[in-house]
């Protein structure tokens, strides 16, 4: 996921929460029982795809060719997945289709298997909201004739059918959802001709949004209580909506793994710290919080899968309160 972040535009929240009162309460006047708080739900979402940094901070290759997976990248894919599925849960993944030219793909087939879910992400990893050609993504740039005589739109438009394709060729499945490269603080307000192109193509859900956070408070240093404040109140900025459209926008929870790493150079610990603030945060709320990660950053950050087993344990021990869910089941509940 590259970090294309946009400043933000607040999304409001309507509440018809007013009454018209003509006179005094009336003796014996009953009001309706409150709604029972609803269960969490926690989604463990990793984007397939190689990351410029990682596992070297002088990687940048990748950029050129995002769905090169490496060995480990799949390896861990593979891994989290049974780690997940031992503990009652799903991961949905975003596939970048270019991967899928690759050899052999029986370690996706067999995380299909498992019974998680992937979704669609592009399949050249581009910009959605491009303007320009030379923005949709670093290799166009580098041989532009790969979109000549196309506008922004229609290389984009393309980008999604053939990774949609590819999906159903190679592994005989359905793309489970869309999933944007890079995460947009005011997610597709600004472009409703994308939002049309997504549901023109049969999406009945995104995840776009990625709500603007601060990574540290002091360049170069450890995040502070004001950091981690930040981050834990854009959770209730990322919950899911609906755009006038009618597409639905399941935005990713802060912080990424990119952010945190890249951005924000935290160490492991300092990661772990976040994400049981948002969890908890969603588990107390009964809200939703989608973790955003890449197998391509974790294998080199977290080796012994603490994030995923952290998530997995903080979901156990609400009990009832809470489940790890694939996305789907996060568009149904907005549907409902």
């Amino acid at each position: 996921m590259t970090n294309k972040m946009h400043h933000q535009l607040s999304r409001r929240h309507f509440l018809g929460a007013s009454a018209a009162v003509t006179g005094g309460l009336l003796v014996g006047q009953t009001f309706a029982e409150p709604k029972p708080k609803q269960k969490a739900l926690i989604a463990i979402s990793l984007d397939l795809e190689m990351a410029r940094n990682f596992p070297k901070w002088e990687d940048s290759h990748w950029d050129y060719e995002k769905g090169n997976l490496n060995d480990e990248a799949k390896k861990y894919a593979v891994e989290a997945s049974r780690r997940v599925k031992a503990a009652g849960g799903v991961i949905h993944f975003f596939l970048v289709g270019r991967a899928l030219e690759q050899e052999n793909v029986d370690w996706l087939k067999e995380i299909v298997q498992m019974g998680h879910r992937i979704g669609n992400h592009t399949y050249d990893h581009v910009y959605v909201r491009a303007k320009t050609l030379p923005e949709v993504q670093y290799r166009f740039s580098r041989a532009p004739w790969l979109l000549a005589g196309k506008t922004p739109l229609e290389a984009v438009r393309e980008n999604v059918i053939l990774c949609s394709e590819a999906i159903r060729t190679r592994l005989g499945i359905e793309p489970a959802g869309f999933r944007t490269p890079g995460g947009f603080a005011d997610g597709l307000i600004p472009a409703p001709e994308v939002q049309r192109m997504f549901l023109d193509l049969g999406f009945k859900w995104v995840s776009c949004k990625y709500p603007a956070h601060l990574y540290n408070e002091t360049p170069g240093a450890s995040p502070t209580k004001v950091v981690f404040d930040s981050i834990l109140k854009e959770q209730s900025a990322a919950q899911p909506f609906v755009y006038p459209s009618g597409l639905i926008d399941i935005p990713m929870s802060p912080i990424s793994d990119i952010g945190a790493f890249r951005n924000g150079k935290w160490n492991l610990d300092e990661f772990l710290k976040a994400i049981r603030l948002g969890v908890e945060w969603a588990i107390e709320h009964g809200a939703v919080y989608d973790f955003l990660s890449h197998p391509s950053v974790l294998y080199p950050k977290d080796p012994e899968f603490k994030a995923i087993e952290l998530i997995c344990d903080l979901v156990k021990k609400a009990g009832d309160r809470a489940a790890i869910v694939d996305l789907d089941t996060i568009a149904q509940r907005v549907k409902a």
